[in-house]
């Protein structure tokens, strides 16, 4: 057991260990640096000592690494606390200087308020509001009244805002707004760096550029260089474009914009739309272009017309706006629809081109007929199947009709019969054109070595009278409702009608014959493939720190 000594040797120290910690956290005392004079009023002030400004030397007052400068000031010693009013001055280092009218300091929490004509200076932006709050405890300073803060080139004023001064931040709330020579700013709230110029807003936010116009409620945005990143709800209005995606992307020097997941490009001029999951455009080069399940739609016979293809591409000024796809080209109306290697849409001329990929020196050597048939861009009027080696459509751009078709080189036209259910019409030739009527097919006509397989039937009792096998130069048919209606044929044709036993099954389809129905989408669903189905967007990350801006830009 101790004794009684150590025992109380070990108590004094511990008392005066407790007594030092206590020391040490104690607030320090105000300190008085200067002052013209001093005097008392207890009966209007009790408690304070009222320091003045005499005969030029004014009041200062020292804490903590602060300076305040006044004219008066009204210095309670026991509460550690002042009042001081009359061109204050408060100056913390080099880092931090601030005017007002009136200025209340507790030494002891550390705690500011400022008022009347309040100016807070730092060497890149100064701070003008009503009334300040200053925590130098935690190094911020806020106000909840309107705030204005001007720099070289713009003004931001706020209702509420709160500067953090270590991490060299403001944070501004409610009517946000940016002024900047080149455009104009608007959010809920936004987040503000001092150091590199970068804001971060949350909330709905608008940036209005001399040629721009931007929507989001989350993203960044380097107000220097007018480059950002835009989320949730995020519009670009650019170009004439109206651009929305999960995520956006804008650089106004570079004349550029991108879009990731759920992308969206929408020209109003054109009335055509082209979605997919990412998407570019260069305002330089008059030129957008989508990947991943793309697909374009436009307005053709007040009725819309879907294209697809891997990479879609529009280029070309307004008047002039050409769009392009390239690879696994699939096209979707209410009456037609398409397949091909590549399309080429003239908005300004209606022209619709419909092309392939030249095949290979091998593939010339070792291909069928039918298997070159079956590389040629095709189309689907209906149950008419039309295919060749490149296909024009040409819309009325008054009446935003279709109001031609040619098929140049290899030419068919391709028919089951509805009645045996296992032949098939053909015609064949070298060149066709065809005649739209209120906006569907009614004319064709083939031309070039023109060959004919045809089942005909009696008008009586639709009894088959024999299959038709026929070569001419030149061959007119009419069509109803997409269906071969009549077949007038020109220049010296040459044929038979061979009742159905007597033309063997072989002889029933030439050369190069071959029905592509599998390949026909019966839905918009089926414009894109397997592969186009399996694609998965990537998550969006969320830019909400200055560190992750720079994740958003593209490489």
């Amino acid at each position: 057991m101790k004794n009684k000594n150590q025992i109380g040797a070990l108590l004094l120290f511990l008392l005066f260990w407790i007594g030092n910690v206590t020391a040490q956290e104690s607030p320090k005392i105000i300190e008085i640096i200067q002052a013209g004079g001093s005097t008392q009023d207890q009966f209007s002030f009790p408690g304070a000592n009222i320091l003045l400004k005499k005969e030029g030397v004014r009041v200062h007052l020292f804490h903590e690494g602060a300076l305040i400068k006044s004219d008066i000031s009204y210095f309670y010693h026991k509460k550690n606390f002042f009042r001081a009013n009359g061109d204050v001055v408060f100056m913390q280092g080099d880092t931090l200087k601030m005017t007002c009218q009136q200025i209340e300091y507790n030494g002891n929490t550390k705690l500011a308020k400022a008022w009347g004509k309040v100016v807070l200076e730092r060497p890149d932006m100064n701070l003008f509001t009503d009334t300040l709050y200053i925590d130098r405890e935690k190094s911020e300073a806020f106000y909840n009244s309107l705030g204005t803060i001007i720099d070289e080139q713009r003004k931001l004023t706020s209702i509420r805002g709160t500067y953090f001064m270590n991490e060299k931040k403001y944070r501004f709330i409610s009517s946000v707004k940016i002024d900047d020579p080149e455009y104009e700013l608007r959010s809920q709230r936004l987040d503000y760096f001092t150091d590199n110029d970068r804001a971060f807003f949350y909330g709905k936010t608008t940036i209005v550029g001399e040629d721009y116009d931007i929507y989001c409620e989350k993203g960044a945005y380097d107000t220097k260089l007018q480059k950002g990143n835009f989320q949730k709800n995020a519009i670009i209005l650019y170009d004439n474009k109206e651009i929305k995606g999960d995520s956006l992307y804008f650089e106004n020097e570079k004349d550029y914009a991108a879009a990731t997941n759920n992308v969206s490009i929408v020209d109003t001029l054109n009335k055509s739309i082209i979605n997919g999951h990412y998407g570019e455009i260069f305002k330089a080069k008059d030129s957008a272009i989508i990947t991943r399940r793309a697909v374009a739609i436009n307005i053709i016979d007040q009725d819309s017309l879907y294209i697809h293809a891997d990479t879609l591409l529009a280029t070309g000024p307004q008047e002039e706006k050409i769009l392009r796809g390239y690879y696994d080209v699939r096209i979707f109306k209410s009456d037609i629809r398409g397949k091909s290697d590549s399309i080429h849409l003239n908005q300004n001329t209606g022209l619709i081109k419909m092309l392939k990929l030249p095949l290979t020196r091998k593939e010339i050597q070792i291909f069928t007929e039918s298997q070159k048939s079956a590389r040629n861009p095709v189309l689907w009027f209906g149950k008419n199947q039309m295919s060749g080696d490149e296909i024009f459509l040409t819309s009325n751009m008054e009446t935003r009709k279709l109001d031609s078709l040619k098929i140049i080189g290899n030419s068919w036209v391709i028919e089951k019969d509805s009645i045996s259910g296992t032949g098939f019409n053909q015609i064949k030739g070298g060149l066709l054109d065809g005649v739209f009527q209120d906006g569907k097919l009614h004319e064709i006509y083939v031309s070039k070595n023109t060959q004919v397989i045809y089942y005909m039937y009696s008008d009586e009792d639709n009894e088959l009278i024999g299959i038709d096998n026929t070569t001419c130069s030149r061959l007119k048919m009419i069509t109803e409702n997409n269906q071969i209606e009549d077949i007038t044929f020109f220049v010296s044709p040459d044929g038979n009608l061979f009742p159905d036993k007597d033309l063997p099954i072989n002889d029933r389809k030439l050369e190069g014959f071959v029905w592509r129905s599998k390949e026909r989408p019966k839905i918009i669903e089926d414009l894109f493939s397997v592969e186009d189905n399996q694609f998965q967007p990537k998550e969006t990350k969320e830019s909400i720190t200055p560190e992750a801006f720079k994740k958003f830009e593209p490489q």
